[in-house]
């Protein structure tokens, strides 16, 4: 297989770090992430607690301050380096997706799964400050980041239709697995 970059959408536990963790132990893949390798360092740069809300105020400034593609063209200039397969999580706007698609060897994935399936998930990782939320402000923060007209603010959404793949994760695991396989015979 020739040296591929997949990029990882959408919405909030349906699964994108199940996607990641398959790609890295069974496929050979090497890992960036928005949230670790470019946010959270940005955060804890400027002081601040590491919360879902810190997440998307910062990474917005990011984009503001920089370029709508500015987290997604870290990634993939870390991605380029590293000269292997990689996975990028998470795309969360239009302008990084164009960008990226601009520069070859770039597919989309995006999953998606039933509300209070994903809600659950959230609530059983709880490995992150941002995960300990109500069902409320889960919905809140979601419909949040589903849909913007502003380019430098997370739009769910429009992300999920530039997919190349698409993957419901309502199912189980090896479910999913069978999907990512698939594709990735795809892809080679």
């Amino acid at each position: 297989m020739t040296k591929v970059i997949i990029g990882i959408t959408g919405t909030l536990g349906a699964g994108k770090g199940t996607i990641v963790d398959y790609l890295v132990k069974n496929k050979g893949f090497i890992h960036f992430s928005a949230r670790e390798d470019v946010i959270n360092k940005e955060i804890e740069k400027r002081g601040l607690p590491i919360t879902r809300d810190n997440m998307v105020l910062i990474a917005n400034d990011l984009r503001k301050n920089y370029g709508p593609s500015y987290v997604a063209e870290e990634l993939f200039t870390m991605a380029q380096n590293s000269g292997k397969n990689c996975v990028l999580e998470s795309l969360r706007t239009a302008g990084e997706i164009e960008s990226l698609r601009n520069k070859g060897s770039f597919y989309l994935f995006a999953i998606d799964a039933e509300r209070k399936t994903r809600y659950n998930r959230v609530q059983k990782r709880k490995n992150v400050q941002s995960d300990d939320v109500s069902f409320e402000k889960f919905i809140e923060q979601e419909e949040t980041e589903m849909k913007s007209d502003d380019p430098n603010k997370q739009n769910l959404s429009k992300c999920i239709s530039m997919a190349d793949y698409v993957f419901e994760n309502n199912g189980t695991f090896e479910d999913l697995y069978k999907q990512i396989d698939e594709i990735i015979k795809k892809l080679s």
